[in-house]
């Protein structure tokens, strides 16, 4: 029978497996709280009024491409509207450029009212640029 001391295991011995098996487990668990916490944090639609659709075109004064959903500040008819847009990758996929949002650029928006936030609406369609792109 053979003795083997410390500095001869192999990295793949008893401990190690255990090791690198409880650090796989936290890792995933890290991983796995962080997405449940950004699932919560989304916000449901349920905060906007679907018996209300607006129509609004007016130029855009701020933009952003980001998650979870991209938006547009809107000066339309002497009131500026905060308007909640489509996650990036479904306005890239559905032909929406970055560029057609630029702050400078008129845009017509249609959606819903915020319930209690009277200058914030979701967009369910936006047309910039001559083309109307559905972001639902």
């Amino acid at each position: 029978m053979m003795l083997t001391t410390a500095k001869q295991r192999s990295p793949t011995s008893g401990r190690a497996l255990v090791r690198r098996s409880l650090l796989r487990k936290v890792l995933a668990a890290g991983i796995g709280f962080s997405w449940s916490a950004l699932v919560f944090a989304h916000h449901g639609w349920s905060e906007y009024d679907a018996t209300k659709p607006l129509k609004v075109t007016g130029r855009v004064s701020e933009s952003a491409y980001e998650h979870p959903h991209g938006y547009i500040r809107l000066q339309a008819d002497g009131r500026n509207w905060f308007a909640v847009l489509a996650p990036p990758s479904r306005m890239e996929s559905r032909g929406l450029a970055k560029t057609a949002i630029a702050p400078g650029a008129t845009v017509t928006v249609e959606g819903y009212p915020h319930r209690s936030k009277s200058d914030e609406m979701r967009v369910e369609r936006i047309t910039a640029e001559g083309k109307t792109v559905e972001l639902r």
